[in-house]
């Protein structure tokens, strides 16, 4: 097995693709590689969104908690896709529960880093943000179609 660094890894994932060498490098510096075991709690609704997360491998469940004290699973991201959006929005809480639904390895990013390097260098904040406001839009699009499933409504 051969150990390779965050900054050769991280132009693997989806998210990174593109991005200037230089700009991975630094990003990497607020990154590091975690490890989550099955039903390992990942976050939890209304606490600080301290993270970013790329997905290496596996699979998380975003759930909305119920009244009844359960959850309703709303969403998975696996291998490719990125995990937490509201490191990025004030007042940076998470929006739902994340948790790991079979071994998953990832790519964590400390938020108030990543916050730090994008303000102190615009080009890259505007990277980032463009490739995260990208995620969003598909996410949403994705929920739409989901609700005009749930509703019958005739998709235009």
């Amino acid at each position: 097995m051969t150990i390779r660094s965050l900054t050769e890894t991280l132009p693997e994932h989806p998210f990174f693709q593109g991005f200037d060498p230089a700009v991975i490098e630094l990003l990497a510096g607020c990154a590091r590689n975690i490890h989550l075991r099955p039903d390992e709690l990942v976050f939890r609704t209304g606490e600080p969104a301290q993270h970013f997360y790329l997905i290496r491998e596996g699979r998380i469940a975003l759930q909305v908690p119920e009244l009844s004290g359960g959850s309703s699973i709303i969403d998975t991201v696996e291998a490719g896709d990125v995990l937490g959006v509201s490191w990025l929005v004030p007042p940076y809480r998470w929006l739902f529960d994340a948790r790991a639904t079979v071994e998953t390895r990832a790519v964590s990013f400390d938020a108030e880093c990543l916050r730090a390097k994008c303000e102190a260098d615009p080009a890259v904040g505007y990277a980032v943000l463009t490739r995260v406001a990208h995620i969003m839009h598909r996410r949403l699009e994705a929920a739409r179609m989901r609700m005009l499933d749930v509703y019958g409504v005739r998709r235009a």
